[in-house]
């Protein structure tokens, strides 16, 4: 699994020109499912974004976590996060689970986000989004399950 974590001031997910979803602060979360993802590798995923802590307290230090500033959560599904534009121009997506499975365990990866936590709000899987998210910094993490 691989997840976009990017802190923002607001953001929000719209398909077909309908807005489906929108957060003030918080962190906004593109989230790539490989082939190879287990539960275990959602859980890990979720603990580590619910408890990172990347907004500032009041000495300016990153030091508080989304639920500590009462921020929100915005779910992206982002197949292309698997892209592998090594060889040839055209990306591969061979590393990308199929739309199925990927469905099923970005579904359950949301239900531990929001375990203890605040509800998330996502996009909508399969369709083609517009995000428009304004970032705060700009913090941008990467988190590679497969790199823990």
């Amino acid at each position: 699994m691989r997840v976009v974590i990017q802190r923002v001031k607001e953001a929000r997910v719209s398909v077909e020109g309908q807005s489906v979803a929108d957060i003030s602060k918080g962190l906004l979360l593109l989230v790539g499912v490989s082939a190879r993802d287990t539960e275990a590798d959602l859980r890990y995923a979720a603990e580590k974004i619910k408890a990172l802590r990347i907004f500032e307290d009041e000495n300016k230090k990153m030091n508080l976590d989304v639920k500590q500033v009462k921020g929100e959560v915005l779910s992206v599904p982002q197949f292309t996060l698997f892209g592998d534009a090594r060889k040839g121009n055209r990306p591969s997506f061979i590393g990308a689970a199929e739309p199925v499975f990927a469905q099923m365990m970005w579904d359950k990866f949301n239900v531990f986000l929001t375990e203890g936590a605040q509800p998330v709000k996502t996009g909508r899987f399969g369709a083609k989004m517009h995000v428009e998210l304004i970032n705060d910094g700009p913090v941008t993490i990467l988190l590679d399950t497969e790199e823990k």
